[in-house]
């Protein structure tokens, strides 16, 4: 099983949503770590919840976190939790958001700060 993803650097990639499903085949790919930037219900019911997404990834032997954030506006505190993130959790890691983009937007945003 294979999912959608990104490299934009050797230790993160990015991806559009994911499920509780796709989470063995992160670990799979070699990823350690997850980090989930899309609220819980921003897409209505359909989209699974970060609980169910955090749970998956821990039993595949993945470390994650939920870091909600709202892509129309990302704020300078965002940024920053992102970073921080990067460097506490054991790479490569793997973000993910709606398509990915809003995680790409929080990468450029951190290292032009």
């Amino acid at each position: 099983m294979s999912f959608p993803h990104q490299f934009l650097t050797e230790q993160l990639a990015v991806a559009p949503q994911l499920s509780g499903e796709d989470m063995q085949a992160v670990a799979d790919a070699g990823f350690k770590s997850v980090i989930i930037n899309r609220p819980d219900m921003e897409g209505g019911p359909d989209q699974p919840l970060s609980a169910d997404v955090m749970q998956a990834a821990q039993a595949a032997g993945l470390q994650v976190e939920y870091q909600p954030v709202v892509g129309s506006a990302i704020t300078s505190a965002d940024v920053a939790r992102f970073g921080q993130l990067l460097e506490a959790l054991p790479g490569p890691t793997l973000a993910y958001c709606r398509t990915g983009t809003r995680c790409a937007v929080l990468f450029r945003a951190l290292n032009e700060s």
